[in-house]
Parts: structure tokens; sequence; C-alpha cells
């Protein structure tokens, strides 16, 4: 679960822009939450769409010792 919630968040911040707000007060720093966030979810529907895969994650090393079930 932590994976793909790190996943979403490093998304946002490499391809939107999160890190910081660009506006001041919390009304705007909301709408472009929420701005940023649709733009996500639209980017990985046309995504999606296209048929394009999505990454896997690593792996760790102790994890690929437990035998698959």
């Amino acid at each position: 679960i932590r994976t793909g919630v790190e996943g979403t968040l490093s998304q946002g911040v490499r391809a939107f822009g999160m890190r910081q707000s660009r506006y001041i007060g919390l009304l705007k720093t909301g709408l472009q939450e929420v701005c940023s966030a649709t733009a996500m979810n639209v980017s990985r529907v046309v995504h999606w769409l296209d048929g394009r895969p999505r990454t896997k994650t690593r792996v760790t090393r102790f994890a690929a010792l437990a035998p698959a079930f």
C-alpha cells in the first residue's frame, strides 16, 4: 500500500511541481491541489488508454528471498 502512495507523491512532485504552492492563501492553495490531482488522474487515464504499462516497483533483496504464493 505504501509503495502506491509514495509513487503518487513522487509523480506529483516530479511532474506537477507539488513541492511548493505557487499561491498565498488557503483557498488558492487548495485549488492548486485539486487541479494538480485532476491533472494526475487525466495523465494516468491517457496512459492507460494508450496501453502504456505501469512501471514495476523495486523489490528489495530481502523481499526477493520470500517464496511466491
